[in-house]
């Protein structure tokens, strides 16, 4: 009897258990299914379409990080990660609709803690924020603090106001850079360099302690050429003289008392937030105690564009690194422009019989040499079938002129960073950690005089580096070649300018690096111009990624935490990057120096 009803319970245990479990699993699809619908929701009412009510006003929240081109994806929105992140892409689109749209009758900007890529792309918006204003539209700016570039932004407005305990960062610009030589010797490590141009500077953090002279004069020259820039706008803006303006940074007015910066004519006033949107109802013409109608720039992505009619040009984005297709999935990596990938993009566009041009929108400070090699053979392909422009944004130098200088048209910001027509080769010495830190002990046997080419138990000799520099030195010529073909310039001409020379955007147009200073609307412009099209609409390339395949590659949590490790080390993240993965680097390399932060 007691056995009896030992196993009764036991049934009705195993019973309960498995109810409990089969309910478990029910409501875990349940709520896997109702979340997915809630996703789904989300993401249809994010992405339906914006209706704009009359008398609004576009706001222009500038914190977080400037980037190329917005890819946010519905995971950062869902999280609240999305306004982080803030496209150049994005922006010039909305201040473009918001300046065809009747309805938005002015724009409020608002500046916070915002870190741009380069002076490039706050040149971009800035002359945006311009031609907006030709159609007789305001704009009026706000911050609690101005950094120097979003005063440089915030110059334009018709109002520019400062909170009143508030400050404006003014003391010009500077980049720095930081060496890793005798770090690295600590640990018995060194760099092997072979390279060709005397202003190719890239692996002077490797190899030297300090800039060279060639390095001084090259950045020296380009940042008083952004700075020059920086303060011709500013003082057209605020009417005060370019003297004064460099006075004041001389002076350092950053910590000047707050009161004194209406005296210096860069602002208008020192008001409160609430006290400001007064300020913007009264533009508006409505009452207090009224709501103003306002749009942010996501808001703007689902406002429908002037309507367009025509011929599709192809706007091509290519920004990050240039790495070959063994790196593409590197530890760590972030945007890249993947030969792979890309040249079978570019394949597409050239089959694809309804673009009839093509404008790339190069962001780059170069990478692999082969990589950039492969690119350019495939635009030059693309070339023969439709006229391609390319448009430079931050920086299209090195590797990112080599794929450039084959279109048909060149189309650079004033402060673009451009040429560095160099190349080089760096290889890393282990043997002194291996052999004297770590006591490692290495033997040999061999067939040939080099089979042992590249061992890490010693460092390259005499004869094995000769070989190497022979190596590097075809690759520059092929390089120097390649300009020459795309810019119908002789070797010779191009070798006086070459040397990995970088120029900004206004100097390379003297020296015929470049045919055109302006942005991406002057590109589409001239490809529409050398297609011969009339009327004619613009369609981004790559298309963005399906939530689905958003949400597939977020699963792993490798792009969050890439993205938090970019917030903690900022400025030294590009080199932890290099470090990180240099092992999947190609060897051969055509890029600008690895970490210059222009402050």
């Amino acid at each position: 009897m007691h056995d009896y009803n030992t196993m009764n319970n036991m049934k009705n245990f195993f019973k309960t258990v498995f109810a409990t479990m089969t309910g478990m699993l029910l409501f875990s699809i349940l709520a896997g299914f109702i979340g997915m619908m809630c996703v789904v929701g989300m993401i249809a009412s994010s992405n339906s379409t914006k209706n704009v009510k009359d008398n609004t006003v576009l706001v222009l929240n500038l914190s977080g990080t400037l980037e190329e081109r917005s890819e946010t994806t519905i995971m950062n929105k869902i999280v609240g990660r999305a306004d982080n992140i803030l496209g150049l892409d994005e922006i010039l689109e909305a201040i473009k609709k918001a300046k065809e749209n009747e309805k938005i009758k002015g724009i409020y900007m608002e500046a916070g803690m915002f870190i741009p890529d380069s002076y490039a792309s706050l040149q971009a918006i800035r002359h945006a924020l311009a031609d907006f204003k030709k159609t007789g539209k305001w704009i009026v700016a706000y911050a609690d603090t101005y950094t120097q570039g979003t005063y440089y932004l915030a110059s334009v407005a018709d109002k520019v106001y400062l909170n009143p305990e508030g400050q404006i960062d003014w003391r010009g610009i500077s980049a720095q850079t930081f060496y890793l030589k005798d770090l690295m010797a600590k640990f018995g490590v060194k760099m092997q360099l072979a390279k060709v141009g005397t202003y190719k500077s890239a692996p002077e953090m490797f190899t030297a302690d300090k800039m060279s002279d060639a390095n001084r004069e090259q950045i020296t020259t380009y940042l008083d050429g952004i700075w020059e820039n920086v303060c011709k706008e500013v003082s057209e803006s605020r009417r005060i003289s370019i003297d004064t303006l460099n006075a004041y940074a001389d002076n350092l007015i950053t910590f000047d008392a707050t009161k004194n910066y209406k005296k210096y004519k860069l602002v208008d006033g020192t008001l409160y937030n609430d006290e400001v949107k007064k300020k913007v109802k009264e533009l508006l013409k409505i009452d207090d105690n009224e709501t103003i109608n306002q749009l942010g720039i996501a808001d703007m992505a689902n406002v429908k564009n002037k309507r367009h009619t025509g011929e599709e040009i192809a706007v091509y984005y290519a920004f990050g690194d240039i790495v070959d297709g063994s790196t593409q999935n590197m530890p760590g990596n972030s945007h890249t422009i993947d030969a792979q990938t890309v040249c079978k993009d570019i394949e597409k566009l050239t089959n694809d019989d309804d673009v009839k041009a093509v404008v790339l929108r190069i962001n780059s400070g170069g990478g692999s040499a082969y990589a950039s090699e492969q690119i350019w053979h495939q635009i030059e392909m693309l070339k023969r079938k439709k006229p391609v422009v390319a448009s430079m944004g931050g920086m299209a130098a090195s590797g990112g002129y080599y794929i450039s200088c084959i279109a048909n048209w060149i189309v650079a910001e004033p402060t673009t960073l451009t040429g560095s027509i160099g190349i080089f080769g760096m290889f890393p010495d282990v043997s002194g950690l291996l052999t004297e830190k770590l006591g490692v002990k290495f033997d040999e046997a061999k067939t040939n005089k080099h089979g042992t080419f590249g061992t890490t138990a010693r460092p390259f000799n005499t004869e094995e580096m000769a070989y190497l520099e022979k190596y590097i030195d075809r690759g520059y010529k092929l390089f120097l070649s390649r300009v020459a073909m795309g810019r119908k310039m002789s070797e010779a001409e191009v070798e006086k300018i070459a040397q990995g020379h970088v120029w900004i955007g206004q100097d390379a147009l003297n020296i015929k690096l470049v045919d055109q200073l302006g942005g991406l609307d002057d590109a589409v412009k001239k490809a529409a111009q050398l297609a011969k099209l009339e009327n004619y609409y613009t369609y981004n390339y790559p298309g963005t990624k399906s939530w689905w395949e958003q949400l597939a590659s977020e699963y792993t949590g490798e792009n969050y935490l890439d993205e938090q490790i970019k917030i903690f080390l900022g400025e030294y993240y590009k080199t932890f990057s290099l470090l990180k993965t240099m092992n999947y680097q190609h060897a051969i390399q055509a890029r600008l120096p690895y970490n210059i932060t222009i402050k």
